[in-house]
């Protein structure tokens, strides 16, 4: 079953990390706005409202266990009018979703995986499923260990692809183009995955699929999820934690190599600017990362092919961080880069190297640390070229500072340049603690 081709990851806005259950219209209206005008022009075009936005009794910080859900009389959800006006008399996101393709962006939804608790206790009949109701096609074996909303499907049953179907055909007709669709993959839901695969197929629309939660995802699931996702998480939720984007490191040497427009393997929402407001995971607070920080988590999403989604409230952020997001140097690479890996990690240093278009190479330079430190890296251990008559055979340019990077000809071995062989050059490299730099080396003629 084709999935729908992404030319590039997914870029765009979440609202988990700020508001977590409790979105409202106007706050997803107002971060489409911002977006269209401000991150619009460097490919940020997608607009994504996050978990349970049919619970009208949605508060921070969890969930709630028997919440009235908003249905249709088959059982499928609904946006609760009250945060959601324009949803009302039936219309769901269809307005909204409108008035987000208006500015010229992408409109997407959060969904969980099997048929809701209220649906089964109801008896509500499946739509197209020849009589079955959502008792028939329930599944209480597998149902999602964090959330209580749901029961699991019974996929020997037919009628629950028809509920599948019915469903997927309601956001079709909605206008949804991205789906963030969570508890498929830990533990691994085969079965259900293959199933809404195919009910969008379906529905003739092409949707992006997104699969989460991606905690402990093996590598051997990777033609799988080609066959069926847009992209899938690797790790469980990530906050705005050194640890968190520390951890990413080792998931990310696994799984880069294989992004591409078959499938994108995702890191998770960029926990960047105002987090918190009323989220899941702490009280309303601009991100805790440092500035370096900062600039590593984007720096390894880019280099990495991640898909990027910003979790914080963008038009309350701080300018300095939607200026990281304004980079266009950095996103070329994120856009058209390939071959892209970790080439080194000792002591705390990480290299990671990626081709670019016309001979063009990149390079990623991490300290885990946290002292800074100085290090001069062998332009030939990062694939760079050296020139013949010494030096690195093009022009080096960190990315975002726009400063170009001091290189040497390295003829004899010194402590200026320890660890870069004679005959090689040397890239003289500053690093801050659990800090990055991005470079880019164009050829010379």
């Amino acid at each position: 079953m084709a999935t729908t081709p992404s030319r590039r990851p997914p870029m765009g806005w979440n609202s988990w990390d700020c508001y977590g259950t409790t979105v409202t219209e106007a706050e997803v209206l107002a971060n489409a706005e911002f977006m269209a005008e401000h991150l619009l022009p460097f490919g940020w075009d997608t607009v994504v409202v996050d978990i349970d936005w049919s619970d009208p009794t949605a508060r921070s910080h969890g969930y709630n266990a028997g919440a009235p859900l908003e249905m249709d009389e088959h059982g499928r959800l609904l946006p609760d009018p009250g945060r959601f006006p324009s949803a009302a008399d039936g219309a769901g996101f269809g307005p909204l979703a409108a008035k987000v393709h208006a500015l010229g962006l992408k409109f997407g939804i959060h969904t969980m995986r099997g048929i809701p608790r209220g649906a089964v206790e109801q008896r509500t009949p499946v739509l197209g499923g020849d009589g079955a109701t959502a008792a028939d096609v329930a599944d209480a074996t597998n149902v999602c260990e964090w959330n209580p909303d749901m029961l699991g499907l019974d996929h020997t049953h037919p009628a629950a692809q028809a509920y599948y179907d019915s469903t997927l055909d309601l956001y079709a007709g909605w206008g949804v183009d991205f789906l963030k669709t969570d508890d498929m993959l830990w533990p691994y839901q085969a079965a259900d995955i293959e199933a809404y695969a195919r009910a969008i197929a379906r529905t003739g629309r092409p949707i992006e699929l997104s699969l989460s939660p991606g905690r402990d995802l093996s590598l051997a699931r990777l033609d799988h999820l080609r066959e069926h996702a847009t992209m899938w998480r690797i790790c469980d939720d990530l906050w705005d934690r050194w640890e968190d984007v520390e951890a990413n490191f080792a998931r990310f040497a696994r799984w880069a190599p294989f992004a591409g427009e078959q499938g994108w393997p995702d890191g998770d929402m960029l926990p960047l600017g105002r987090v918190g407001i009323r989220a899941e995971r702490g009280e309303p607070r601009h991100d805790l990362l440092t500035p370096a920080e900062r600039v590593t988590l984007l720096t390894l999403w880019v280099v990495a092919r991640s898909p990027l989604m910003v979790g914080g409230d963008l038009p309350t952020s701080d300018p300095a961080t939607v200026a990281l997001l304004q980079n266009a140097d950095v996103l070329a690479v994120h856009a058209a880069s390939s071959g892209n890996r970790e080439v080194f990690r000792e002591d705390g240093l990480v290299l990671w190297t990626a081709d670019g278009p016309d001979g063009v190479r990149y390079v990623a330079a991490f300290n885990l640390h946290d002292v800074p430190r100085a290090v001069a890296v062998d332009a030939l251990n990062v694939g760079l070229p050296v020139a013949a008559g010494g030096g690195v055979g093009g022009e080096v340019v960190e990315l975002w500072s726009g400063s170009p990077v001091r290189t040497s000809a390295v003829a004899v071995q010194s402590d200026d340049a320890r660890g870069v062989a004679p005959g090689s050059a040397a890239l003289h490299l500053d690093l801050e603690p659990h800090g990055a730099v991005l470079l880019r080396c164009t050829p010379t003629a």
